[in-house]
């Protein structure tokens, strides 16, 4: 009789599992890039329930060099998706495309150019080096370094995403990310590499945003403030919680993602403060604030990035943040 109450008592679990699970709202979220700790705290929520608790079912759609999240969101197969920085929304606005930022995840964008060590001891000293740098930084960030500290075209030559010629030439410094690339030059080239985040230079644009449709947020804001307020608490809780599962689900989607590049890139985002320095320090992670944005947008017009008439207050909300949410998980 006992074993057929537990099995009693294990079918009813199950069928209340089953009638929650039919009463969440099921809604996709897509990545940028592919599975890996710099998305930690949106797999944190799904892997701990923290987006079922208010009426979500999440699904992560890993981005990667074949995939569009962002243009499938356009096209309304995706609801939410991971921005990069803030030039990508003022150029949405440019556009005319209704994509808005509801969040900041990161505060700092984790963008780094590395040297060798004792080849520049400050960010300007990276002058004297021939810098491999791709396209997309080229034209963005790199334009801001030609404006605000001199640095030049002509020093500047393309990164193919291969660290050999950086490895075998230490007049030279390569762009790269703060949690990834010195983690790889470490274990390739056998030494520590300086790293200068740019964002300590005063590149002062949030990154790894959230981003839905400006429909989505006047239809849905109940919605939009579950997965945004699901998202902050996630991030606190794979920083600073048990961050096991989020770390299975991450490795599964990228099996090239290991344990010990987690760890780097989590050690890396609290010691330099990419996800919950600034703003967020009081008004908790995914701040974002006008007076930053603007900042930011004139230094991309001051720089020649982006023309100085475009509606830079459409490329944002702030209705969703600055609550100070999760604060007490840290």
């Amino acid at each position: 009789m006992k074993s057929l109450k537990l099995t009693v008592t294990a079918v009813a679990l199950l069928s209340a599992g089953a009638v929650q699970a039919q009463d969440l709202t099921k809604v996709s979220f897509g990545t940028n890039w592919l599975a890996q700790a710099e998305h930690g705290g949106f797999y944190q929520s799904v892997a701990d329930g923290t987006y079922a608790d208010c009426g979500l079912d999440v699904t992560i759609v890993p981005g990667g060099p074949q995939v569009n999240n962002r243009a499938l969101m356009l096209a309304g197969r995706i609801d939410y998706h991971m921005g990069g920085d803030l030039l990508q929304a003022f150029n949405a606005v440019k556009e005319g495309v209704p994509v808005v930022s509801v969040a900041a995840t990161f505060q700092k964008h984790p963008q780094v150019i590395i040297a060798h060590p004792g080849k520049a001891e400050t960010f300007e000293d990276l002058k004297n080096l021939t810098l491999l740098i791709g396209d997309n930084g080229y034209q963005s960030y790199y334009q801001w370094m030609i404006q605000a500290y001199g640095f030049t075209a002509e020093q500047r030559e393309p990164y193919t995403f291969n660290p050999a010629p950086f490895l075998a030439d230490d007049t030279m410094g390569m762009q790269g990310y703060l949690s990834s690339e010195p983690y790889l030059i470490e274990k390739e080239g056998g030494f520590v590499p300086d790293a200068f985040l740019i964002a300590d230079a005063g590149y002062s644009t949030y990154a790894t945003t959230i981003e839905t449709m400006a429909d989505t947020i006047a239809e849905k804001p109940e919605q939009v403030q579950c997965f945004v307020d699901g998202s902050i608490k996630g991030w606190y809780n794979f920083l600073y919680g048990d961050s096991a599962a989020a770390r299975e689900m991450i490795i599964a989607d990228n099996p090239e993602m290991t344990e010990d590049k987690i760890d780097f890139a989590i050690e890396k985002m609290i010691a330099e403060g990419i996800v919950d320095s600034g703003d967020a320090e009081t008004m908790g992670i995914g701040a974002m604030t006008e007076e930053k944005v603007s900042d930011f947008y004139t230094k991309m017009v001051d720089a020649g990035v982006i023309e100085d008439d475009i509606d830079w207050k459409a490329a944002f909300t702030t209705q969703f943040v600055n609550q100070k949410v999760g604060m007490d998980l840290k």
